[in-house]
């Protein structure tokens, strides 16, 4: 399904409740969510947070008779958390309407009496997150980085490109989360937003999102469009590509964020090289990691027309995958043709024509900050969160 129409949408739970209305979205009660979790079992919880509590569970012959046993995510509002009955519904109207292998599914919902439970697939390897940033173990290799990148690509170009567009508004790691073959779907739709139609060219809504993936344009103006969503993406793709939180206070305080300390440094070849996630070192050339950098760096331009539409997103990330597999097998064998300091290519440099002012631009609106705040942080009345989310009054203006 392609498509999200706003006529079908529940205008609100009592809506819901008299038109459950999505014919592939089930409607549970919430003795059965209270099975499907064996009552709320604390070793049960995969994680929490503003919406609120996570739970692992099976919904299975024994909580609904006749039902195929399946593993499921089940998450429960929190009444007193940051997200409330409007981020809530607009789940179940999101995704009770769209399919796609880049989206995590919505199996059902709850909403008997002030409970809110949401069912979705069980995604076996947790989020992005988890795995970028994990102290021990394991970490993600540059093939499966590459991989993640272009599935989450694809979920974002397939919201972007529906009849009407849908702006995800929340792109961030701990929103990528990936099944047991790693393939990467984006969850929590709680903030997605239509997008403008017709002649409007934006939609004005308070801010809301977490704060270092939000677009600068965005946290000024409140003026939202996909090309924010694109602005997150890039974060994201920074953060996979280096290893390193888009805000950690645990670093220098001029690392702090890492879109103001890494960009300018993307289009070097050797500053480049030696901020890297060194966990990837040798499986990768420096000529596609350099693409790969050249890619986050304009989708993070302070300009968002200077930002790629995702659908190129997609096709530029598809050609890495390929070559990705090939890359890995020649480093291994020691084979030939891989420099690491290879000098960019002229198409390179030049791709984004405005390189050269794009580190000393400012928000969209051309002004610049003032009582000394840095570029990337929010007014003090704007409801950024480091991590929970805002609400919204919204409107849609030209």
């Amino acid at each position: 399904m392609g498509n999200f129409n706003q006529d079908v949408a529940a205008k609100d739970v009592k809506d819901l409740r008299q038109n459950p209305g999505y014919s592939n979205v089930d409607v549970f009660t919430y003795e059965e969510m209270r099975l499907a979790t064996k009552q709320f079992r604390p070793d049960y919880i995969l994680g929490d947070g503003g919406f609120g509590v996570v739970y692992k569970g099976v919904i299975d012959e024994y909580v609904r008779p006749g039902y195929n046993s399946t593993d499921v995510a089940v998450k429960e509002l929190n009444p007193d958390g940051f997200q409330g009955d409007r981020e809530w519904l607009a789940e179940v109207n999101y995704l009770g309407q769209l399919s796609h292998p880049n989206l995590v599914k919505l199996i059902g919902y709850c909403c008997e009496d002030d409970h809110r439970l949401l069912v979705y697939e069980y995604m076996a390897s947790g989020s992005l997150e988890k795995h970028l940033f994990r102290r021990v173990g394991c970490s993600l290799t540059w093939s499966k980085r590459m991989k993640i990148a272009l599935d989450a690509a694809k979920g974002l170009a397939f919201l972007h490109d529906a009849e009407r567009p849908i702006i995800y508004r929340d792109f961030k790691t701990s929103n990528i989360l990936l099944d047991v073959a790693f393939n990467a779907k984006l969850s929590d739709f709680g903030l997605a937003k239509d997008g403008p139609m017709g002649d409007k060219t934006h939609v004005s809504t308070r801010v809301m999102g977490t704060y270092g993936y939000a677009a600068p344009e965005y946290v000024m103006t409140g003026h939202l469009t996909a090309r924010s969503d694109i602005y997150g993406f890039g974060v994201v793709l920074l953060e996979m590509l280096l290893g390193r939180k888009a805000m950690d206070k645990s670093r220098p305080s001029r690392e702090h964020n890492l879109v103001e300390w890494a960009r300018p440094l993307l289009v070097h070849n050797k500053k480049l090289m030696r901020i890297l996630d060194p966990r990837m070192e040798g499986q990768y050339s420096s000529k596609t990691a350099m693409k790969v950098a050249n890619l986050a760096y304009q989708c993070l331009s302070q300009n968002p027309k200077g930002r790629p539409l995702m659908s190129q997103v997609v096709e530029l990330l598809e050609t890495f995958q390929t070559k990705v597999s090939d890359e890995e097998e020649m480093i291994q064998s020691g084979g030939g043709g891989i420099t690491l300091y290879e000098a960019p290519s002229k198409s390179l440099r030049n791709r984004d024509p405005s390189r050269s002012e794009s580190h000393r631009e400012v928000g969209a609106e051309g002004s610049k900050p003032t009582n000394g705040r840095s570029r990337s942080e929010p007014p003090k009345e704007v409801d950024l969160y480091a991590p929970p989310a805002f609400e919204a009054e919204e409107s849609t203006t030209g």
